[in-house]
């Protein structure tokens, strides 16, 4: 019997790295890949493409943020006989105009390979391995979401959504909004870490403040006309999608805090 690899890109990550690892906890062949991983990859050097994706049936397909998912290599995985490919994209890229992570979804879509979309909300792991972490650290978050909440998923959840999408039948052709139990605004995170680690975390979520402390950059004016956009929507909804993927509930925000604390993810 022919055994299945699956092609974990990004596998250092904070999602791919969960991703690997769910995929070989549940017995599965993996191939991790990373600029600096098991198995060489990096979207600038289309060289290291080939030897990664050959042999694989299927991949999870993300790049860092910023960095454009090639549809050459799209093409390429699934010329190369991939069956599955699951996308890491994000809630709101058309209100926000994020073209990068819209392309990447059309490539995935017209691959002629079978495709999942991933779209979750702000990660729970922003706050503590991500660009939060610093503002965090520093007691004042500054982010100009105003008061409008967003449904914060633990990337643990992300990676379980992504691991049945790969290895289970069913899911071919569908995007996922994936999102935690409940909405939080900015500023009740903030208390929330806040009484967490025993000290006060200040939310500055004007829209004014947050271009002056950027410079008034073109950069941040930019990143202010997105946030708006989102802030427009109002309270994102919460979906089901990690409880009917995965059989069993998302984890809250809450939990999330307190294990992080625990293991002193916030502490000089």
């Amino acid at each position: 019997m022919t055994r299945h690899v699956i092609l974990v890109l990004g596998a250092t990550g904070t999602i791919g790295r969960r991703v690997a690892e769910r995929l070989r906890a549940a017995g599965h062949a993996v191939r991790a890949a990373s600029r600096s991983g098991e198995t060489a990859f990096d979207w600038a050097r289309p060289g290291t493409w080939e030897p990664a994706v050959g042999g694989v049936s299927g991949v999870f397909l993300m790049a860092p943020d910023g960095v454009p998912i090639d549809p050459a290599f799209v093409s390429l995985a699934a010329d190369q006989g991939v069956g599955h490919i699951v996308l890491l994209s994000s809630g709101g890229i058309e209100v926000m105009g994020d073209e990068r992570l819209m392309a990447a979804e059309r490539a995935v879509r017209d691959s002629g390979a079978g495709w999942t979309i991933l779209r979750p909300s702000w990660f729970h792991q922003n706050f503590d391995e991500g660009f939060l972490r610093p503002a965090v650290m520093a007691g004042e978050l500054m982010l100009p979401m105003g008061t409008v909440r967003q449904a914060f998923v633990d990337a643990d959840d992300i990676a379980a959504v992504a691991a049945a999408a790969l290895t289970q039948d069913g899911h071919a052709g569908r995007s996922f909004e994936i999102t935690g139990p409940r909405a939080l605004s900015f500023g009740e995170a903030a208390e929330i870490i806040g009484w967490a680690v025993g000290r006060e975390i200040t939310y500055l979520g004007g829209e004014e403040e947050y271009i002056a402390a950027q410079g008034f950059s073109g950069e941040a004016i930019r990143a202010a006309k997105a946030f708006a956009a989102l802030r427009a929507l109002g309270d994102q909804p919460v979906t089901e999608v990690v409880s009917q993927v995965t059989d069993r509930p998302p984890k809250p925000f809450e939990s999330y805090v307190t294990e992080a604390a625990a293991r002193g993810a916030w502490r000089p």
